[in-house]
């Protein structure tokens, strides 16, 4: 037992070291970092107001609300609500996003790693991820707060879909009958592993969707070369797509809605990915700066891969082939190199025509972005070394050599000393729609410069309004009109916006500003604005929930057999 824990301890140490400069008081000045704590705080808003799910960010955008919740990545915001929960600011749970999530990567690294070369070879491959350049650029320069959590769960999943192919074998003493689905899955231990595989590839959706759809095309590769060298390969193709269908089932409840309602926002096609190839020389050479990509190469963002895991990827493609006919697992660091091979291509300016041509290219905005598989690929092919290489001493050495060439970056320039207060309360913050170029505004609001007071205002008749009730996606009047009036709602129109007067949904009307506004007649009434699903967002939650009683029901399935056992 000590002996399978001592190494857990070993890697999280290491990640405690990556990360602790998150533990300093203040803020790290990051492109994103600031973002997310107005994000945060509307986020954590509405989940008090009851709403358990939250689309609509009331607040923002001069306070005519922007749907931006129905497009961003939930799982960071809601960890955030849950340290915010406990006590602590969403400065503090900014930070902590980042601090855990690392932590619980460096971990599953280790497990995914340790499956193909051992407990040393877990050890190196943990540890270069963990101090992979890009890995502190995504926390200390840009904040990226999903990303870093897609970095996590990247391995994760990694882990649990290569246990569940490689127990799959174990588990069918005799050949399975066709039948429902649910009769396949025999072992405790294996249905686990199943379970594990799709609420693993459910957090990479909900921890960054544009991630998630880049590791989702290697993982299926991936997926597909295990499957290839294993035997059952009818039975595991099925429950792989199984696997692949309960995690899409899980996540619907987000990217369901952000695929099929994109059309009602302005769009996030706001960067010209040909503008956002790094050069050959900024890959391969160390390089550090807070700017963006694009700006002044003097300051811009490091792109390098970074020189330990260039030395890995180098060290572990010699060894392939010094021992060509004596390791079964070649196969798997000439499958790691094909893929670095391409990755590294995808990043330069000579593989345009692929990003001009393939449609869902565009969606990754930046070339650069691919850095992220990247580190997963060079970590994975450093542990190989020590498979291939069997010296204790080797291991340390590279493991000190991963750590000596990142711990230098594994710090911001300096931090801001400010409280939530400060981003909350001021117009540049919460003003806007908190995202570049306003993407997420919707595409009938044409830009009201005026913040009103009111939440609904007579633009045509007149009498009184007593406001009842203000929440985040609902607002209660009582209304006394003398004469046949027409009301305005003081919120940017988004499908789902819908009216009741006494009881009884009303027709709205879009105004020229993008607003809405519905009519009354003379005498007093009691209207109440909501914020009700789509049938679109109905269909993603009904998903939802489908998926998830599946999961309980299997769970309880494995923890019945293992019981038995």
């Amino acid at each position: 037992m000590v002996k399978n824990i001592f190494p857990l301890i070993i890697v999280g140490l290491f990640a405690i070291v990556s990360g602790s400069a998150l533990l300093h008081k203040g803020l790290p000045p990051t492109h994103d970092g600031e973002y997310h704590v107005v994000r945060f705080y509307q986020f954590d808003k509405t989940l008090r107001d009851g709403n358990w799910y939250p689309r609509w960010a009331t607040d923002l955008n001069k306070g005519y609300g922007v749907p931006i919740f129905n497009y961003v990545y939930p799982l960071p915001n809601y960890v955030a609500s849950f340290f915010h929960f406990l006590g602590f600011s969403f400065i503090d749970s900014f930070k902590l996003n980042m601090f855990f999530a690392t932590i619980l990567g460096t971990v599953f690294f280790y497990l995914w790693a340790k499956g193909f070369w051992g407990v040393w070879g877990g050890l190196v491959s943990s540890i270069f991820y963990t101090f992979s350049p890009y890995h502190f650029v995504d926390i200390y320069i840009r904040g990226s707060v999903g990303e870093i959590w897609a970095l996590a769960f990247f391995p994760a999943f990694l882990w649990s879909i290569t246990k569940f192919i490689h127990e799959f074998p174990k588990s069918l003493l005799r050949q399975m009958p066709d039948g429902f689905w649910l009769r396949h899955l025999r072992g405790g231990r294996f249905t686990m592993f199943f379970i594990s595989s799709s609420v693993f590839l459910s957090l990479i959706i909900f921890s960054h969707n544009i991630l998630a759809l880049m590791f989702f095309f290697f993982a299926v590769v991936y997926i597909g070369f295990l499957i290839y060298k294993t035997k059952n390969r009818k039975y595991i193709i099925l429950n792989t797509l199984y696997i692949i269908l309960l995690g899409l089932g899980l996540s619907a409840i987000f990217w369901l809605p952000a695929i099929l309602e994109k059309k009602y926002v302005t769009g996030l096609e706001i960067f010209d990915a040909s503008a956002h190839f790094p050069d050959l020389y900024e890959l391969l050479m160390p390089s550090w700066g807070s700017g963006f990509s694009g700006e002044n190469v003097g300051n811009q963002m490091s792109f390098q891969i970074g020189i330990a895991n260039m030395i890995a990827v180098f060290i572990s493609l010699l060894l392939a082939f010094i021992y060509k006919k004596k390791n079964k697992n070649r196969s798997v660091v000439l499958f790691f190199i094909f893929w670095f091979t391409l990755v590294f291509f995808l990043m330069l300016k000579i593989s345009l025509p692929i990003w001009q041509t393939v449609p869902f290219m565009n969606y990754f905005q930046f070339p650069w972005r691919f850095l992220s598989l990247e580190i997963l690929i060079a970590s994975f092919l450093a542990g190989s070394i020590t498979h291939f290489w069997k010296s204790k001493i080797f291991a340390i050495f590279l493991i000190l050599l991963a750590f000596s060439l990142g711990i230098g970056y594994a710090k911001p320039a300096h931090y801001l000393y400010r409280d939530d207060n400060y981003y909350l309360s001021r117009s540049n913050f919460i003003d806007g729609t908190n995202s570049p170029g306003n993407v997420f505004n919707t595409v009938y609001f044409k830009g009201v410069t005026k913040r009103e007071k009111e939440k609904i205002t007579f633009i045509k008749g007149k009498g009184s309004i007593e406001t009842k009730e203000i929440k985040a996606k609902s607002y209660l009047f009582s209304l006394k009109v003398d004469s046949e009036s027409k009301i305005q709602v003081n919120t940017a129109y988004f499908p789902g916006w819908s009216v009741f007067v006494d009881g009884a949904k009303t027709k709205i009307d879009i105004t020229n500003e993008g607003l809405f506004s519905f009519h009354l007649l003379k005498g007093d009434h009691e209207v109440k604005v909501r914020f009700v699903n789509t049938p679109i967002r109905n269909f993603a939650v009904l998903l939802f929930f489908i998926s998830e009683v599946l999961l309980i029901i299997l769970f309880i399935k494995a923890l019945f057999a293992t019981i038995r056992r």
